[in-house]
């Protein structure tokens, strides 16, 4: 007796039916029928009959399906390449602000921008140039000047120092000054103008034009040791350490333009600026990241 027998598609969406026949009697119709309808030897059933099909002859989906989607469509969906991060974003809106589930690049920890330090650092020295504004002859201010030196050899400029305040000034032929040695701006200044008269007297005809102020020092102690080798491994682009040539590191800071000794007893020097301000806001931006070096 020939039996018809309807079988399902091997959509497992829910999509339609596609029936299919075969005869019993015919043992040998198994080309049309589904892989997963035939016996795993390739032949007939053992007792003759037509090959069963049961659920536990059918092999479970994933072993021989690609991952679907639930579309409802019956049709399987070809197998996707890995999710980028952008793609994962705009699938699962994930701001560009919010943490992804997975942080790929760890931060490293951070030291407090704002810890107020309580310390002003004290200015040391200042250098400021001066143009006097006419020719000078060295030789004759080195013999009639008292506190003057000159020697051509060693150096082409008069040194010139007075005590009140305790200054030192080098005087070119050319008519530029130096000062150096002052503790505050107006104490420069007020240097510079009593080398300008003192080179007045000799018979020059000085003019004091120009002032400006080069190079401010200031330096302050931070009163607790400094780990120096670690702060040169985690600020490497712009520290400079070498032990064995001087005991301080060199930090050079990018805003504002200073340039910072820092040793591991704690004191800090701070060289390189131009006005004030720039000293005290280099060392309220450099106490934050000494303080997290600290030694314990």
């Amino acid at each position: 007796m020939d039996q018809n027998i309807d079988l399902p598609s091997p959509a497992f969406s829910g999509g339609e039916h596609t029936p299919f026949s075969y005869s019993g009697n015919t043992p040998n119709a198994r080309g049309r029928l589904p892989s997963y309808a035939q016996t795993p030897s390739g032949s007939d059933d053992r007792h003759g009959g037509p090959p069963s099909v049961s659920s536990s002859a059918m092999p479970a989906p994933h072993k021989f399906a690609a991952p679907m989607t639930p579309s409802g469509s019956g049709h399987m969906d070809a197998p996707r390449a890995p999710m980028s991060n952008s793609a994962y974003r705009s699938q699962h809106s994930v701001g560009p602000g919010s943490a992804m589930p997975l942080s790929l690049n760890p931060m490293t920890p951070q030291t407090p921008a704002t810890v107020d330090s309580g310390i002003i650092p004290q200015l040391q020295n200042i250098v400021a140039t001066i143009n006097l504004g006419c020719k000078l002859d060295l030789k004759k201010i080195a013999q009639h000047a008292r506190n003057a030196e000159y020697n051509p050899k060693r150096f082409a400029a008069v040194i010139m120092r007075i005590r009140e305040p305790r200054t030192t000034a080098l005087i070119f032929s050319s008519g530029k000054m130096v000062c150096t040695g002052a503790k505050s701006e107006a104490e420069s200044k007020l240097a510079a103008r009593k080398y300008a008269r003192i080179i007045q007297k000799l018979g020059f005809d000085t003019k004091f034009t120009d002032f400006k102020i080069q190079n401010m020092v200031g330096s302050c102690d931070v009163k607790f040791n400094i780990r120096l080798e670690g702060l040169v491994l985690q600020h490497a682009q712009f520290c400079s350490y070498e032990p064995e040539l001087f005991p301080g590191l060199i930090y050079r800071m990018v805003r504002p333009r200073v340039v910072l000794l820092i040793f591991v007893s704690g004191k800090v020097v701070l060289t390189g600026a131009k006005v004030r301000e720039e000293i005290y806001e280099a060392f309220e931006s450099i106490y934050p990241i000494l303080k997290g070096f600290k030694k314990q």
